[in-house]
């Protein structure tokens, strides 16, 4: 195995470390359904479907 011939001083180390540690954006797509966006392989919030089915009821807001 490779052996690190010289101490790896903390900054360089953490540095080297924090290159991966960022957020991620989330996944949103377009409902099929209502064309609304929504989070990817969750229900919409706007419909309340889910893979072509409706799962849950959604009160219909007075507009």
């Amino acid at each position: 195995m490779a052996v690190p011939k010289k101490k790896v001083s903390r900054r360089r180390g953490r540095n080297r470390r924090a290159g991966s540690f960022k957020l991620s954006l989330p996944g949103i797509v377009e409902c099929p359904q209502c064309h609304q966006a929504k989070l990817a392989h969750r229900v919409c919030k706007h419909c309340g479907y889910y893979d072509g089915k409706q799962v849950m009821q959604v009160a219909e807001d007075a507009e």
